[in-house]
């Protein structure tokens, strides 16, 4: 029996600093718990609180990892473009 493929989801935070951080998941809400009790990774355990200010989904694991990869690669002035969904300075 095939199991239904899981979506998957490429997410930024706010931290407590106002730096961004860009990850993936299978499960946004426990992902943000993890993050908020300081179990999401090291650079987030130490700019808590944080708050998830962009989701996007993704049919598959290899396409929100390479969108992740993307995103990271960006300047913040294009990450905060991209929370407003300022297309104008995306493309």
């Amino acid at each position: 029996m095939n199991n239904p493929p899981t979506n998957t989801y490429v997410y930024i935070l706010r931290c407590n600093d106002e730096s961004l951080y860009t990850g993936w998941t299978t499960n946004l809400k426990r992902r943000l718990s993890e993050h908020s009790a300081g179990r999401g990774g090291r650079y987030t355990s130490i700019r808590r609180p944080v708050e998830m200010v962009f989701t996007e989904e993704h049919p598959t694991r290899s396409a929100a990892m390479q969108r992740e990869a993307a995103i990271k690669r960006w300047t913040r002035s294009r990450k905060l473009a991209l929370i407003e969904s300022d297309q104008k300075i995306l493309y």
